[in-house]
């Protein structure tokens, strides 16, 4: 895909700004590089959320400073500042400051709740677009657009199948996120959330629209130290989550045609495997494994029987 394909007509942006009950919370880790891009797309929106409270997760570059030059611009960005634990904890550590965060909300007659991170972009109609896919289905829990990376002058859309949410703007109904309990403190909190919503009956949606991709400014998995050691630990992840091993099979197979190509497929297969040999503790909750091998034996059976019929 072209860049040129994701321009959105001017006559678009020609709104009113408006606010909208929605509070915005986003944890972040040494973000100097990329946050200022995150910030610009937030302060160019159609409209705007009731609160974006920014947690500063320790920090030890001038990402505060960044923040703190433009909450002291907009009243509707605040920081608020976390010590630091002397590590970047992917996954757990994350959701740990999300919900933090969440202690910090002023308002409370928010309907919307968001977690997003500090190294993307997206295009002013972003939050509009996602209200109006609210508004169309009550029973829509979370949503977003479809995330992509810049390579070589084109853009890469990073694989996420409609059903999920992208972990790095997840936008939901305050009713539905209550429903799930929130977030869990681990990897692949991102997929034990989305399944949860939807065996609770709840719907979940990505979807693809110029005016509602998500630029990533760093390739998934590789916030903490390489992405070799990112791919390991998704393994280890999708072990948490209670994959069935045929599913974990064919998800790694298909991530080798992904960066970094084959080898991050087998890291992830070999993450799992490796959990599996310890004995690492999985997710307690067999309601939502049986959900899960359920759900992904649907999912293989309806891929070969494409492979087989065509």
């Amino acid at each position: 895909m072209q860049a040129s394909s994701l321009t959105v007509p001017a006559a678009e942006l020609n709104q009113a700004q408006r606010i909208i009950p929605l509070v915005i919370i986003a944890p972040v880790r040494d973000e100097a590089d990329l946050i200022q891009l995150t910030l610009d797309s937030m302060i160019r929106q159609t409209c705007r959320p009731l609160e974006w409270i920014i947690v500063d997760d320790g920090s030890t570059d001038n990402t505060a400073d960044i923040v703190r030059r433009y909450a002291e611009q907009y009243d509707f960005i605040r920081l608020v500042q976390r010590p630091n634990r002397g590590f970047r904890k992917v996954g757990g550590g994350v959701v740990a400051a999300f919900n933090f965060g969440r202690t910090q909300i002023l308002c409370n007659d928010y309907e919307y709740i968001a977690k997003i991170d500090g190294d993307m972009s997206f295009g002013p109609l972003y939050l509009e677009k996602m209200m109006e896919k609210f508004a169309q289905n009550p029973r829509l829990a979370a949503v977003s657009g479809k995330v992509f990376r810049e390579e070589n002058g084109q853009l890469i859309e990073e694989s996420i199948i409609d059903e999920q949410v992208a972990g790095l703007f997840k936008l939901y109904r305050r009713q539905a996120f209550e429903d799930i309990g929130g977030f869990i403190e681990e990897v692949l909190w991102d997929g034990i959330d989305i399944h949860t919503a939807r065996m609770k009956g709840w719907q979940t949606l990505s979807f693809l629209d110029p005016a509602t991709i998500v630029m990533h400014h760093r390739l998934m998995g590789s916030s903490d130290r390489h992405i070799y050691l990112g791919r390991i630990r998704w393994g280890r992840g999708i072990w948490f989550m209670g994959y069935h091993p045929l599913y974990a099979l064919a998800s790694a197979c298909f991530r080798m045609r992904e960066k970094p190509f084959i080898i991050g497929g087998l890291l992830i297969f070999w993450g799992y495997i490796w959990a599996a040999i310890k004995g690492v503790p999985r997710y307690e909750n067999p309601e939502f494994r049986r959900y899960l091998h359920r759900w992904q034996m649907n999912q293989l059976k309806s891929l070969f029987s494409k492979k087989t019929t065509t």
